[in-house]
């Protein structure tokens, strides 16, 4: 796997980057071809807290989890097993969506815009590629997010995921 490790409000030493990459690197054995996958990761600093965000996009999914922790050290660990769990959680339905070759190619083109707006405080474009309403469901869960924007297969209209209070999923389609 190759690594684009950057740090915000702080600076990321020679023994913190190769920590990263070790731990990482353990990751490796859940992808066909690891060399040809980067991991984005961030560094920065919350209050007292150091936070570490991993950023891993794939062919067919993107793994992305975020971990604050005191210590920088105990918060890689963290999120290195948080997201091996959700590689395992995942497995089985990303496998048998990629069998049935229905997903498609899921590929963000973002673009951060910082407005001087006070109520908009980031914009973000993404490229919508069709999928059902099963791949959207792994790819929010992916993510970490409460909702996912998705162009729908079946109906070819933009639909928003979101996961509900009760832990059932509601979508909203637009016409």
């Amino acid at each position: 796997m190759k690594y684009i490790i950057r740090s915000q409000k702080q600076d990321n030493t020679d023994a913190i980057k190769k920590y990263i990459e070790s731990k990482l690197s353990k990751l490796d054995k859940y992808f066909e071809n690891p060399e040809e996958i980067e991991a984005n990761v961030l560094t920065k600093t919350k209050g007292r807290d150091q936070a570490i965000e991993v950023t891993i996009p794939t062919k067919h999914f993107t793994l992305r989890n975020e971990e604050a922790h005191e210590d920088l050290y105990a918060a890689i660990d963290i999120i290195v097993d948080k997201l091996e769990r959700q590689i395992r959680k995942n497995k089985e339905k990303i496998n048998k969506k990629i069998n049935k070759t229905i997903i498609q190619d899921f590929d963000y083109d973002l673009q951060d815009v910082y407005e001087e707006e006070e109520t908009i405080v980031k914009r973000k474009e993404i490229e919508l590629k069709p999928i059902d309403e099963e791949e959207a469901i792994i790819q929010m869960e992916m993510l970490g997010h409460s909702f996912f924007v998705y162009k729908d297969v079946n109906t070819n209209s933009v639909c928003v995921l979101y996961k509900r209070k009760n832990g059932n999923y509601g979508i909203i389609e637009t016409q």
